[in-house]
């Protein structure tokens, strides 16, 4: 009687990794079939009248839409791995405090109809210069030269963002109240009347900030690994976090000025990102992540549309179900 075949550990573990790699691309690929339904729908349910006006509008939508999540997606990744935490965003930085103080700001000074009448690239790139400027002097002055911790860049971040709502709400206080619902208009994520323009050039940002990130990827899945792992690995540590983080700056900047501020969407895509593809390596997690926020924003803005007739904001939504996530993990990390 012949003798069993013995297969080896080795063997058996690089066959476990093949599987898995199936498994993954087969979720990559759902994920993009369903991104590539529900965006047929989003150009096609509901049309009347002129289908050439609709497909126009709605695909510019559209596209935003796609940018936007793109962007807001692989700087929570990014943002998550060089902190070492997967339940901070970039919006604790002070981005979001930021972009809502510069909205109060300028129309306590020149007026609502002043900042609703200006134009529209004027106002994106007063908005896209500081923030991008903020994040660049924050990272600059605490974390550009010196040995500090990243921690303390993250901290005097949060100390930053709670002295900008403060001075939100100080100044929305002065603001007349007829100009406030016009101010309140300002502050919620929208992708209506996006500017051609506008939409072309972030997308020509982000796809100059990805190509930088792809060529990080490996690097990152090391630095994931902790400061003391990644140094002895042989990885640049501090270069690659710097890179990282500059290139979140741009990515938080460009998708807030372009729409407004998305708090809780990139921690939810980036961790159900993780747990669908059951891996922490950025070069699933990233895509993974990215097509998971085109879902969630294409899907949430056809629902909204032609379930709820617009009667509230799509910012609402993805806030909502993101917050309730945030406390979730919030009650499952120290058990992990």
């Amino acid at each position: 009687m012949a003798a069993p075949v013995r297969s080896s550990p080795r063997r058996d573990g690089i066959a476990t990794e093949h599987q898995r790699a199936v498994r993954r691309r087969r979720v990559l690929l759902l994920l993009g079939a369903l991104a590539l339904v529900l965006a047929g729908l989003f150009l096609t349910v509901g049309v009347a009248g002129s289908w050439e006006f609709a497909l126009r509008m709605r695909s510019r939508r559209l596209a935003a839409m796609v940018v936007v999540g793109i962007a807001v997606a692989v700087a929570t990744v990014l943002f998550q791995t060089v902190t070492n935490n997967r339940i901070l965003t970039p919006s604790i930085m002070g981005f979001d405090s930021l972009f809502v103080l510069i909205q109060t700001a300028g129309v306590f000074w020149f007026g609502a109809a002043v900042i609703s009448g200006a134009d529209v690239r004027l106002r994106f790139a007063v908005d896209l210069v500081l923030l991008v400027g903020f994040g660049a002097l924050l990272h600059r002055l605490l974390f550009g030269r010196s040995q500090r911790d990243l921690y303390v860049l993250v901290l005097v971040g949060v100390v930053l963002g709670t002295l900008f709502t403060s001075l939100t709400l100080l100044v929305s206080r002065l603001i007349d109240p007829n100009e406030f619902i016009t101010l309140q208009d300002l502050l919620f994520a929208s992708f209506n009347g996006i500017d051609t323009q506008l939409l072309t050039l972030t997308a020509v940002i982000l796809a100059a900030v990805l190509l930088g990130v792809v060529r990080l990827l490996p690097q990152l899945d090391v630095v994931a690994l902790g400061q003391d792992t990644a140094i002895g690995l042989g990885v640049e540590h501090r270069r690659v976090v710097n890179q990282a983080l500059l290139a979140m700056a741009v990515l938080v900047g460009v998708s807030t000025a372009l729409v407004g501020p998305l708090t809780f969407l990139g921690l939810l895509v980036a961790n159900l990102a993780r747990q669908l593809l059951g891996t922490h390596r950025h070069a699933w997690t990233v895509p993974g992540a990215s097509l998971l926020a085109v879902i969630a924003l294409i899907g949430g803005q056809l629902v909204l549309e032609q379930v709820f007739g617009f009667n509230s904001s799509l910012s609402i939504v993805i806030n909502f179900v993101g917050g309730i996530v945030f406390i979730a993990l919030l009650t499952r990390e120290p058990r992990q």
